[in-house]
């Protein structure tokens, strides 16, 4: 792969820009799209813990056996799920325990998720070599995943803090178009549905943090269909590796292998690992983490620009990508980014320290995989933060699944709309 084009896939994590505008600026916003009205008029709200620890449980996958609808729990470890039918049962996953199919007789639920520690029977060899079993896992691609063309229903939300205060909320509900696995991602595009923005107006919030791809990040980085990130015969020498220990994710045993910068190159390469099906040897989890030891070369591969005379230190770029098994095939289900970032100026002394979260689940999918047309694609160099809409509606995601905002979150909500 060229210098070039490799300098692009590294920049789908995060693009972004920062401007000394006056953050209040980002109100004069475009109007929403027009909506698709969905009728989920059955909803059930719950809380998931460990069964052990009784701490909260984030990120546990949650579905409706039998539909499409799914979100995943928040911070705090709670979630609500609707549908257009009533809800009798619903199903709970997360890496590393036990899945969980409860009945459900009312709107409210409590689940209690035991960690699920692995029986290895005598003919199961984990050890190997794990180059060998990651190109497998690649020329098996094309039969684990899907082999239509799909139109998804998706829940997208960027937030910003700085130190430990939001000073920026951006949601959407979006439609990602997705051709199948046997054909690259270059036709893949998303469209935003309906849309808002919530911004901090003090006048101490005059760095405007702006990342560019939205939605449509998760459509470029989704590596299994984008192999040019990491999953090709070139980027994968770059690598070293070693077999961890396996997993089990939704009642399946996964292979672990974990990877680290074995070269030197002009862009930053990753550290990671990679979980792979046991049975079908498929990729159903992968998370990696830029390498920010070269802060000059990180900084390139993710800075847009920034204002004259200021500084920026990346601390942390880390994505996960999450596969999920419908019938024999696997298909994109979740995508999340976390940035940590310091900024500061250099005639002052102190840098302030940021940190951002971007979340997309699959909520849904449409009957018919409709292509979404070029005009109402969301752009690679768009920024979420200029095209949705204010709105201080309470019942804005009333007819939508989303990701329930944690009670900071919820808070920090409540504040920016009353300011």
């Amino acid at each position: 792969m060229s210098t070039s084009l490799k300098t692009l896939a590294g920049r789908i994590i995060i693009l972004l820009a920062a401007f000394t505008l006056p953050i209040q600026a980002a109100y004069a916003q475009e109007s929403a799209p027009e909506q698709v009205q969905d009728s989920l008029r059955y909803s059930v709200s719950g809380k998931v813990k460990d069964a052990k620890s009784g701490s909260s449980l984030q990120f546990v996958n949650v579905v409706v056996p039998g539909r499409h609808y799914t979100t995943v729990t928040n911070a705090d470890g709670e979630f609500t799920i609707k549908s257009d039918i009533p809800i009798t049962d619903l199903n709970f996953s997360l890496l590393g325990y036990k899945t969980v199919n409860l009945p459900v007789s009312g709107s409210a639920i409590k689940v209690a998720m035991e960690p699920d520690a692995i029986r290895l029977a005598p003919a199961v060899v984990v050890a190997g070599e794990p180059r060998t079993l990651v190109r497998d896992a690649m020329e098996r691609i094309q039969d684990n995943y899907m082999d239509q063309d799909e139109l998804l229903k998706c829940f997208y939300r960027e937030t910003i803090q700085k130190r430990q205060r939001y000073i920026y909320v951006s949601e959407a509900v979006s439609r990602i178009f997705k051709t199948s696995y046997s054909h690259g991602i270059y036709k893949d595009a998303s469209a935003l549905e309906k849309s808002r923005v919530l911004l901090s107006q003090r006048k101490s919030d005059t760095l405007s943090v702006k990342f560019l791809g939205g939605p449509s990040q998760a459509v470029d980085f989704d590596v299994v269909k984008n192999p040019e990130i990491l999953l090709s015969n070139e980027e994968l020498n770059l690598y070293a590796m070693q077999m961890g220990t396996p997993v089990m994710i939704n009642d399946r045993m996964n292979y672990t292998v974990k990877i680290s910068p074995a070269s030197q190159v002009e862009y930053p390469l990753y550290y990671g690992t990679l979980f792979i099906d046991a049975e079908s040897h498929a990729f159903t989890r992968i998370e990696l983490s830029l390498d920010t030891r070269d802060e000059q070369k990180a900084t390139r591969s993710v800075l847009v620009s920034k204002p004259v005379g200021l500084r920026f230190h990346p601390r942390e770029m880390s994505v996960v990508i999450d596969y999920r098994l419908e019938g024999t095939r696997w298909r994109l289900n979740y995508f999340r980014s976390i940035i940590r970032f310091a900024c500061d100026w250099r005639k002052r002394l102190l840098s302030t320290n940021y940190t951002s979260v971007n979340e997309l689940i699959v909520t849904d999918k449409y009957p018919e995989a409709v292509p979404i047309v070029r005009k109402e694609q969301f752009r690679h160099r768009d920024a979420l933060s200029e095209k949705a809409a204010f709105f201080a509606d309470p019942d804005f995601w009333k007819d939508y699944n989303i990701i329930e905002p944690s009670t900071s979150l919820e808070h920090a909500v409540d504040k920016l709309l009353k300011r």
